[in-house]
């Protein structure tokens, strides 16, 4: 089959490698959609992930599809059932799992290889996280349950109520798919981003407002978040909320500069979600002062679980939000290589590769 395996930094390549089989508990699915990631896009980036690969390896973590082949022992799936199965499934048997802290599972099982005409999926995942997609859901989407569900986790620890004033930074796809979240839950959204198109999305997703920072008072013209915007977000934010700052932070970018950022736009007592994973042995400066005396909660938030897998899927089909404003294109697997330059350019958010 041809596959897609990342070999290093920004070293991507299509190679044709051996049609997976099934070993006990398994299932092997032929690919219909797999989507791009903000996530495959860092590992792209930087070459590797602290958790989920270490190259070279087969490459990309969301796909919806069709099962052709059943490993011995796999019961309640047939050949040609539609499923998606998210990345990773916890042990269930450590001190974390006993706690039902799943994401925090040092033993989770992990599978990529979605950028590939067929993908086999590990025991564990098919016994606890492999999902019937449902009828009249479309394959681009479902492929999108495991993204989803990382917001529906973040979400949840965010402690966001009614009509609280959040703050999103961040234009990409999960920043998006918070906005969208948080305001079907009537949440009062504010995002921040650096590209007008994606800020529109924003809009149609739910945001009441929506702010290039690129376009900011005294702010330079640059690619990425970065430290400037540490004396001009927070202030437009405080100027919104008559001078208070956010009840919730959300940062969705992934660069140390911007958890800053989100941390000086929270009010005294606010939750500030610090979910953009950042390149590794990076920091940031917190003020003490701040921190305690304003009563802040930080969280770092990672990953998903079962239940907001299954709720993740549920959403999708629901139709109630239109996450399809988020697939800017389909394209083919042979694609590939440049759609990840065009990720990195921010000409697309995310596409759909249909490997056949």
């Amino acid at each position: 089959m041809l596959a897609a395996l990342l070999y290093g930094q920004e070293d991507l390549r299509l190679e044709s490698v051996a049609d997976p089989s099934p070993a006990a508990g398994e299932v092997v699915v032929q690919v219909a959609a797999a989507t791009t990631c903000g996530t495959d896009l860092k590992v792209w980036r930087r070459g590797g992930h602290a958790k989920m690969l270490k190259p070279p390896t087969l490459f990309g973590h969301e796909a919806a599809g069709e099962i052709v082949a059943l490993g011995e022992g796999v019961t309640g799936w047939r050949v040609g059932d539609r499923v998606v199965a998210n990345n990773s499934a916890p042990c269930y048997k450590c001190f974390f799992c006993s706690r039902q802290e799943y994401s925090l599972c040092p033993n989770l099982t992990w599978n990529n290889g979605t950028f590939a005409e067929y993908l086999k999926i590990p025991a564990p995942i098919v016994e606890h996280n492999m999902l019937p997609v449902p009828e009249g859901l479309p394959d681009a989407l479902a492929s999108m349950t495991e993204p989803l569900a990382c917001v529906l986790h973040g979400v949840a620890r965010s402690n966001v109520k009614a009509g609280d004033r959040v703050v999103v930074l961040g234009d990409g796809a999960i920043g998006l798919m918070f906005v969208a979240v948080l305001a079907n839950r009537d949440a009062q959204v504010i995002l921040f981003g650096g590209n007008d198109n994606r800020l529109e999305i924003g809009k149609k997703l739910g945001a009441s407002e929506a702010f290039n920072y690129h376009q900011l008072p005294h702010l330079q013209q640059q690619e990425d978040v970065v430290e400037s915007q540490a004396t001009n977000i927070p202030e437009l934010v405080r100027q919104m909320t008559e001078g208070w700052g956010a009840d919730v932070v959300i940062e969705a970018t992934g660069v140390p500069a911007a958890w800053e950022t989100a941390i000086a736009c929270a009010r005294a007592g606010a939750t500030v979600n610090l979910f953009g994973g950042c390149p590794r042995d990076t920091t940031i400066t917190v003020n003490t002062e701040q921190l305690h005396y304003s009563e802040l909660t930080l969280k770092g938030v990672f990953h998903n679980t079962p239940a907001y897998v299954r709720e993740a899927l549920s959403l999708l089909a629901s139709r109630t939000i239109p996450f399809e404003l988020l697939i800017s294109e389909h394209r083919p697997l042979k694609d590939l290589e440049r759609v990840f330059h065009e990720m990195r350019d921010r000409q697309v958010i995310k596409v759909a590769i249909k490997p056949g």
